[in-house]
């Protein structure tokens, strides 16, 4: 079990709010334990599986959110609520006001003293949690209308990491909080500052721009690197590359198009094509 500290640092911005985790999911249920959502006056963020389960999770959590004391719900999904998952979960739903420490422990129920030994998750009315460690860098270099459906697609997913790049502050629209903004009016220069393990998808407004990137990446290391672009552009880029001194068999390291083509070219029919690739190769070796 762990908590996403980021995630919560950014909705404590606004004021405390109430955190909804599945402590314990059994059978068939809409989401695996550790599954958070948060919930203030008047919005929440995330999602513990919708329906039934998450309406009564939200009405709760207002109420805790007005004061109430801690509320562990034990719920099995079929008699509580109809639906027709069979399963059943546990939801600790808790008013937090401050950043926790790491680990996160504290007493949800009862006056049961602390649990010795190692352990996570909920035992004996005490919640056990370590922050969540940080996820796979994702650069995406161009804030355009790709750049923008991929954010839009890519930032909810866990277990990654996003930096945005763009050449000026009002090629961005509004980011989610999770999503680090850097700008450069030379974002090659940046590319050294990127880890060595991460992922970049290039899609800048300027070809220049997304060659000076490819090359600064080749030069630099990556885990995987994704350029938009035709079979034509590609080529050229192949050429350019190995002009610059890339061999032929780092060159191809980099994936052009990105995305599934079968899907076509509409900006979100190429985010979900991406983002489809990045789920498949937590799984499996793949790519872009």
């Amino acid at each position: 079990m762990s908590f996403d500290a980021a995630a919560l640092a950014a909705a404590l911005e606004h004021g405390p709010v109430a955190r909804v985790v599945v402590a314990e999911a059994r059978g068939s249920a809409p989401r695996g334990a550790g599954t958070e959502m948060w919930v203030g006056p008047s919005g929440q963020h995330g999602t513990i599986g919708g329906g039934a389960l998450e309406w009564e999770a939200t009405r709760i959590a207002r109420e805790v959110l007005s004061g109430g004391a801690p509320r562990v719900m034990r719920m099995p999904l079929g008699p509580a609520l109809g639906q027709c998952c069979g399963g059943s979960v546990t939801l600790v739903v808790e008013r937090v006001e401050a950043m926790p420490g790491d680990p996160w422990i504290r007493r949800v129920e009862g006056d049961r003293p602390a649990p010795s030994g190692e352990w996570t998750g909920l035992q004996d009315g005490w919640m056990r949690e370590a922050a969540v460690r940080p996820g796979a860098p994702l650069w995406i270099w161009g804030a355009g209308h790709v750049g923008r459906a991929l954010v839009d697609v890519l930032s909810p997913l866990p277990d990654l990491a996003l930096t945005w790049v763009d050449i000026a502050p009002d090629r961005f629209p509004e980011i989610p909080a999770s999503v680090t903004q850097l700008v450069a009016a030379d974002p090659p220069r940046l590319m050294p500052r990127a880890p060595m393990e991460a992922r970049h998808l290039i899609l800048t407004h300027s070809h220049e721009i997304d060659l000076a990137l490819c090359h600064a990446a080749l030069s630099h290391g990556f885990a995987e690197c994704g350029l938009i672009g035709s079979e034509t552009k590609w080529a050229r880029f192949r050429s350019r590359l190995a002009a610059l001194g890339h061999e032929a068999s780092a060159v191809t390291r980099i994936t052009c198009p990105i995305g599934d083509p079968a899907l076509g070219k509409h900006p979100q029919a190429i985010a979900v094509g991406v983002a489809a690739a990045l789920l498949s190769a937590q799984h499996r070796k793949g790519g872009f």
